[in-house]
């Protein structure tokens, strides 16, 4: 798939809804914001994650789109970019920010807010090793095929709950990250 045809889904299709994970009462969710980058190499998309340094406080070492909390007076789309340009040093300006998804409820007690941006493959990455131990790309057309995203449903809390999750070479795609993933490709499928 190409820039052009995935735009074009992504932007006349309406948005698909993400799952529902309702918080326990009285738990009130911390409001963030995750970049989706889609590398665009001419003839191919790539989807760009990173892992998670290993001496972070939240999820370390895990899978994730460069992401992070939103600040003060921030729109989410403002911290998505802020935060890739700090975990990954891609700048905002490099970013042609296509639209958001649904916002994602963790278990965790994060709403996340997921905004697609296509970036070319010549943007600079500079790792930022407080934040970010290494980055990756999977072929986009990987997750299109139904077969290669899992859903499995495990209890927590007295109540059955999705757990997504993709495996991709030595990679355990899982969680939020994975059900985001899932929600772009049942968007543009």
């Amino acid at each position: 798939m190409q820039a052009s045809q995935f735009k074009s889904r992504f932007l006349l299709q309406p948005i698909t809804p993400a799952t529902v994970i309702h918080l326990p009462p009285g738990m009130r969710p911390r409001q963030s914001a995750v970049l989706v980058p889609i590398v665009d190499y001419g003839d191919h998309l790539r989807v760009l994650f990173t892992q998670r340094a290993l001496h972070l406080q939240h999820h370390p070492g895990q899978i994730s789109f460069p992401g992070g909390k939103i600040e003060g007076n921030e729109t989410p789309a403002a911290a998505a970019l802020r935060e890739t340009e700090e975990e990954i040093g891609v700048n905002a300006n490099t970013v042609e920010l296509l639209g958001q998804l649904h916002a994602y409820n963790t278990l965790t007690g994060f709403t996340i807010s997921p905004w697609v941006g296509l970036l070319p493959a010549s943007a600079t990455i500079i790792i930022d090793p407080q934040e970010v131990s290494a980055v990756f790309t999977v072929p986009l057309t990987f997750f299109l095929s139904p077969d290669n995203r899992h859903q499995l449903s495990l209890p927590w809390k007295g109540m059955p709950r999705q757990l997504h999750f993709m495996p991709y070479q030595d990679k355990m795609i899982w969680g939020a990250t994975a059900a985001i993933i899932d929600q772009l490709m049942c968007q543009i499928a």
